[in-house]
């Protein structure tokens, strides 16, 4: 991470107040207008004359000293402003860079485009995304150029460089003005500025804080921690390379943070003026979505595990892990994918590139991720490699990976040794136990993908390798490009330019050919050699290397090799693990006149035999070639060998790079300075696009956490292909499969055809999609790239992937299975994030899939409801082992389970498709009608699902006497048995909740009618109140929820209870009561118990690789969050509750939901002592400095240590801890720090007035609130 500012410690300004309590009490209203010093910028060679004080308008608010402070900043404000005048809030940064006559820096009129009037359609309800329009204040008057200008924006100016804020007073329609600079340099001057200064107005502690918060967000986790090598030979004419300006990725990062997106949950002031100014890679993100240009046809596509994948399985017995174990992969031809190292690939996964390392003494090549099967984990499959992935544009302008290899021998014997002899009570050996590691005996190697300004289809490849061991190591870095195989399954092999290849055609340069891709250029170029570590004072100067490193162009087919694994005869003369033969000699087959010799072989790869008084003999030369002599093929590898590195950081770089050009079209192909230039400028475009996301009151270490967690999201895009019916039936150029493999899995599937970029919840734990992941993927998805969440979306639902009954699939081992029905729940909060950040609506994507949907519910209810009482099953419903029984299969005990957790998830169904009927409805009136049927079903729902009516055979999920939701099992009409468990099955009714605003209901007289009707003409369900539609809350709105108010506060107060439901961390997915009380149920002789497992599960159900008997769960915790949020739109300040249970601290729901969200970011903020909770307490990776940076995010985290358990690399739904810091993590306090009463750090609430609030609810300064309105519409 950056430095912290090395400025003096800011002292209070005089007559200021010494507390938050104390500021607050104060009239912000009274006094002049302030201005305020704004501390200058040191000198600098190209900006050396002082800057001096801005005049500001007050509009931050004023916060607890010791809490960060709101993104509220200060503005510009024309001098002779009357008094008083308090305009909108203002998102100018405060760290915005000076220039030479002391103005702010800001972005020139042209370069903003001008504001296009919203549909009346969006501002009706005064909702979510309504309250606003857009505005085109920032140009000048009678500034034409915006509307005229490129479509581009133009680069900054050079550091140094003045230009003048433009800024309009909008609460009195002054013009724009320009600061005026020379009259508040004065002492005079600054003295009348402190005496002026109104008592609440923000300390210069506060101010100077926010200052260091607004810092480049580009810290060591994205850029190299100094210049790199260049060969001399390679720099034009040999001299320093041209100067960059080291401020301009700072430049550019503030400027985006001055136009941040609208934060999500929140209204915006009255006044708020839509933004619709874009950074370079947003453009890029339209050029894509317009099809200008193709920036997205590459992309980290490359799985990481290919190898035991269900696809790739031809087992007759459905055994994928043993079937193509990791010993297979290296040798056999992939038939669905490809895997590799960092990799990318075009959209269609035809040409691949990935990096291929050797450290000398490895037995094969690191090619890809290894880690233990099923089989052999004590807690199911599980990577044992340590990777990072650290940055990634939308469109993959540019990426950024860390992986670290070892110096040691990989221990993969050792791995799967002792992962096999561990029992499930005990935690997985991870490769951080072994001693691979020791003594930082270890390379880093980071990866970098740049693609050109001007041309999608040109991408610059950058690899750098530190050696962090004590003692100089070399290093074999093969970078390999290869064509996926698609030539073995046909009954004849292809020719001519219908079969792809690969040929050297210049020094260092291979021609890639293929019939549907192009032509494509893959320059190796000669390497600078490897230089020793630098002090901090040297890191930033240019290093000259004379010597090089020049590749081996290395050539072979991507065939398998049937003589190494079967002892067959291959097809063709190079195979695919050609490399390994090639580089390692211990890899060899015995060559012929010595096969029954045992081979050995030193560190460095000379074979050799030994006599018996222990002298060496030179063994016979091996002359067998394993690589093509003529230079061609469909795999080919560029061999660098860098032999002694320096340690303690010693640098090597290979630069690479693919392209429809030609070195004489491209300079920057042989030019290395032009070549870095690239991928900085790349790198800058990277922090431009995330300032947008950088509030000033986040810290460094959530902005790094945020940044990591959606560059995850990016980075485990995966081109995914399965065709069912080639699948089932075989290849006509292979054996056919075992007869009795048609009938092991997905059979029923026949209509399945899938070749796209999907999102994977993890590319080597899950290479494949599963449904309910990818709805949660939607959501920070649609933060950064709304087109590709709305892809996700909108493809699970077509007929190539949808059965023709409605269902969808769930994974791949079992299509057939059943996930939690939140398709319709994602494809509405997608569609609103996407209107509220971006201002665009697209009601096409959202009728679109809203009829698809319409199927699948039918479905669910006509499958799922045996009996016909809207009391659902469902399997296990992605809960894996939170029931005593494998609910996917038939009980133990007979009958038939009704699951609170199923119905409750049809109830959150039914109520999702309401509320998207309604929006729909706005445009096209038939939808009316939908919701009124939706509005009935969900009150069937929720009536049969809580409410005794003393009929024979009346099945009832809630149990009055523990105020909870449980599972019931029935036998018959007048016998039930409730489980009475304590897990998320019972929260889960609680997402079944819907606000309903009053001027929605006005709006559409139909439904209205037809709701009152229902109410009146069905009084035993309304007179229950279950649906509290009778009783206006705050506002007047209606909620529709399967709890009433009583039953809401009997669960939360087991929910918020720390003995229960309620960690550190988050909420438990079961309560903690069962440490102490395990329930067990003896049937047949056989135990069934459910037991407290706060980490690993001891069980084996679903192979034991998660657990949901205690650990916390991101996914369920969102939704959990959400219905409280709704709740709260509802009950308003009235409804208070307990939290922590017995602590005497009352909140609101609001307040609830985000202490909640707090405390899930709390498993990854670093704490007082530098620690983050998901690293499981290693000093390792919390406290060196080349690992404490890097963010972990696992699939689920033990609920009582915070520890990151099962895949490691989940930033699929984990990746919703970057939707949380982005809307709570200003006010998040720092992980084990004590919480503050909220009597005392009760925060500002800028509440908009909606139809009859009182006057206590919109005041801004009412201690009860904890946030801005909620509100109503996006929830």
């Amino acid at each position: 991470m950056a430095p912290p500012s090395s400025s003096s410690k800011p002292v209070q300004q005089s007559g200021a107040p010494s507390s938050f309590t104390a500021r607050k009490m104060s009239n912000a209203g009274q006094g002049p207008l302030p201005t305020l010093s704004i501390p200058t910028q040191p000198a600098t060679a190209a900006s050396s004359e002082p800057a001096g004080d801005v005049p500001l308008k007050q509009t931050a608010v004023p916060r607890e000293a010791s809490a960060p402070n709101h993104n509220a900043t200060a503005s510009p404000l024309p001098a002779g402003a009357s008094p008083g005048v308090t305009p909108p809030l203002s998102t100018a940064s405060a760290t915005r860079p000076l220039g030479r006559s002391g103005t702010l820096k800001g972005s020139s009129a042209s370069s903003r485009q001008a504001a296009k009037p919203r549909d009346s359609n969006i501002s009706e309800d005064q909702g979510y995304e309504g309250d606003f329009k857009a505005d085109d204040s920032d140009e000048a008057p009678g500034d034409k150029s915006a509307s005229a200008s490129s479509n581009r924006r133009p680069k900054l100016a050079s550091q140094g460089s003045s230009g003048d804020v433009k800024a309009r007073d909008h609460a009195s329609g002054g013009a724009p003005v320009k600061p005026q600079a020379a009259v508040r340099n004065s002492p005079a001057a600054h003295e009348g500025i402190r005496a002026s200064l109104p008592a609440d107005f923000p300390d210069a502690e506060s101010f100077a804080r926010s200052m260091q918060r607004n810092r480049n967000p580009s810290a060591s986790a994205y850029s190299h921690p100094g210049k790199l090598p260049y060969g001399r030979n390679k720099n034009s004419g040999g001299g320093p390379p041209k100067a960059r300006s080291p401020s301009m990725t700072s430049q550019r990062s503030v400027e985006a943070t001055s136009h941040p997106f609208p934060t999500p949950g929140l209204k915006k002031q009255d006044g708020f003026q839509f933004d619709q100014w874009k950074s370079l890679e947003e453009q890029r993100l339209d050029e894509d979505e317009r099809k200008e240009k193709h920036w997205k046809r590459w992309g980290p596509y490359v799985s990481e595990r290919q190898w035991a994948t269900v696809r790739e399985d031809y087992s007759a017995n459905g055994d994928a892990w043993t079937h193509f174990p990791h010993e297979h992969a290296r040798s056999r031809a992939y038939r669905w994918g490809e895997d590799g190292l960092a990799g990318i690939s075009d959209n269609h996964g035809r040409l691949c590139l990935s990096v291929a390392l050797w450290n000398g003494v490895d037995p094969i090549l690191k090619e890809r991720m290894f880690g233990t099967t099923g089989h052999q984990g004590n807690h199911g499959e599980d990577v044992k490699e340590l990777y990072w992935y650290l940055d990634s544009t939308p469109t993959h302008s540019y990426m950024k990976m860390l992986y670290k290899y070892p110096q040691r021998p990989y221990p993969y014997e050792q791995l799967v040794r002792e992962s096999t002899n561990r029992g499930r009570d005990v935690e997985e050996y991870e490769i951080t136990d072994t001693d691979a590691f020791d003594d930082n005996r270890y390379w880093d190697v980071f990866v970098e993908y740049a693609k050109d300004e001007d041309c999608a289809e040109g991408v610059s490849i950058r690899i750098t390798a530190y050696n962090r061991g004590p003692e100089p190591a070399t290093l074999h870095i093969v970078p390999q490009l290869w064509f996926r195989n698609t030539w073995s399954w046909p009954k004849e092999r292809p020719t001519g330019p219908a079969m792809p290849s690969l040929r050297q055609v210049g020094e260092g340069v291979v021609q890639a050919d293929h019939e549907k891709l192009g032509r494509y250029y893959f320059h190796a170029n000669s390497s600078p050699a490897p230089i020793g570590p630098r002090g901090k004072k040297e890191q930033h100067e240019t290093v000259f290397v004379d010597d090089v490193v020049t590749p081996e162009l290395l050539f072979t087919d991507n065939d398998t090799n049937f003589e190494r694994l079967y002892g067959g005869k291959n097809a063709v003369p190079y195979v695919k693990d050609a490399f390994h033969d090639h580089i390692i000699p211990s890899h060899r087959p015995p060559m012929p006149e010595d096969e029954g010799a045992e081979a050995t072989t030193n560190g460095e790869g000379y074979d050799s035999d030994t006599t018996q008084n222990g002298t060496a003999t030179p063994r016979p030369e091996d002359t067998r070639q394993f690589v093509n002599p003529n230079k061609e093929g469909t795999k080919c590898g560029a061999h660098y060998v860098f032999r002694d590195v320096p340690g303690n950081g010693g640098c090597a770089v290979v630069r690479l790079k693919l392209t429809t050009r030609t070195a004489d079209e491209d300079p920057a192909i042989l030019d290395e300075e032009n070549f870095d230039g690239v991928v900085e400028d790349r790198r800058m475009d990277s922090d431009e696009f995330y300032s947008r996301f950088n509030s000033g009151a986040l810290s460094d270490d959530l902005r790094n956490v945020m940044r990591q967690a959606l560059s995850g999201m990016l980075w485990t895009k995966q081109f995914y292909m399965f065709i069912q019916k080639e699948w089932i039936e075989g290849d006509p150029g292979q054996p056919p499969p075992p007869p009795e493999r048609k009938n092991i899995r997905n059979k029923e599937w026949k209509h399945m055809h899938i070749e796209d970029i999907l999102s994977m919840p993890d590319k080597w734990e899950y290479p494949f999609f599963a449904i309910w992941d990818s709805a949660f993927h939607c959501i920070p998805l649609a933060m950064i790239d709304p087109a590709y969440a709305k892809k996700q979306l909108d493809i699970m639902t077509r007929e190539w992937y949808m059965k023709p009954d409605g269902a969808l699939p769930a994974y791949e081992w079992n299509f057939g299975d059943v996930n939690p029905p939140v398709h319709a729940w994602a494809t509405f909060r997608v569609f609103k994030i996407e209107r509220k950040m971006h201002g665009r609506e697209d009601i096409a994507f959202l009728e679109r899939v809203f009829q698809k949907l319409l199927i699948n519910f039918t479905w669910w209810v006509n499958r799922k409801d045996a009996s016909g009482e809207n009391v659902f099953e469902g399997g296990f419903l992605g809960l894996d082992n939170i029931s005593p029984f494998n609910r996917s299969e038939q009980l133990p005990t007979g009958g038939t389970m009704r699951q609170a957790d199923g119905t409750g998830w049809m109830g959150f169904y039914a109520l999702t498709m309401l509320n998207i009927a309604l929006e729909l409805a706005k445009h096209n009136s038939v939808y009316e009608d939908i919701a009124s049927k939706f509005f009935e079903h969900f009150l069937f729902i929720s009536d049969a699902m809580t409410f005794h009516n003393g009929e024979s055979g009346e099945v009832s999920l809630w149990n009055d006497e523990t105020g909870f939701y449980f599972d019931a099992i029935t036998w018959g009409p007048d016998s039930i048995q409730q489980i009475p468990v304590r897990s998320l099955v019972g929260l889960i009714p609680m997402y079944a909740t819907l606000t309903l605003e009053p001027s929605t209901i006005k709006r559409f007289p139909g439904f209205k009618k037809r709701m009152d009707w229902f109410l009146e003409n069905r009084s035993s369900i309304s007179k229950r109140n279950i649906a509290n539609m009778s009783a206006g809350g705050k506002g007047d709105r209606r909620l529709l929820a399967l709890a009433n108010e009583d039953r809401l506060r009997r669960i939360l107060e087991r929910m918020l209870d720390e003995n229960e439901f309620l960690s550190e961390y988050g909420i438990r997915s079961l309560s903690r009561h069962h440490k102490e009380h395990p329930w067990s149920w003896n049937v047949n002789g056989e135990e069934f118990s459910v037991h407290f497992w706060p980490g690993d599960s001891h069980s084996g159900m679903f192979g034991g690789n998660s657990n949901w008997r205690g650990p916390i769960w991101l996914a369920t915790t969102f939704l959990l969050i959400e219905s409280l949020q709704r709740f709260y739109q509802y009950y308003g300040n009235e409804f208070k509750i307990e939290c922590p249970t017995g602590s005497g601290d009352m909140h609101t729901l609001a307040q609830v939901a985000e202490d909640i969200q707090h405390r899930v970011i709390h498993l990854f903020a670093r704490d007082n002592e530098g620690n983050r909770a998901c690293n499981g307490g290693s000093e390792l990776l919390n406290k060196d400095p080349h690992f404490r940076d890097y963010v972990p995010f696992h699939e689920f985290f033990n609920c009582e240590t915070g520890k990151g358990l099962g895949a490691s690399h989940q930033t699929g739904w984990t990746g919703l801890v970057a939707y949380f810091i982005w809307s709570v993590g200003s006010t998040a306090r720092l992980p084990r720090t004590p919480r503050t009463p909220r009597s005392v750090a009760a925060h500002y609430f800028d509440d908009v007035a909606t139809p009859g609030a009182s006057e206590a609810e919109t005041s801004a300064w009412d201690s009860d609130y904890s946030a801005a309105e909620l509100d109503i519409d996006e929830l």
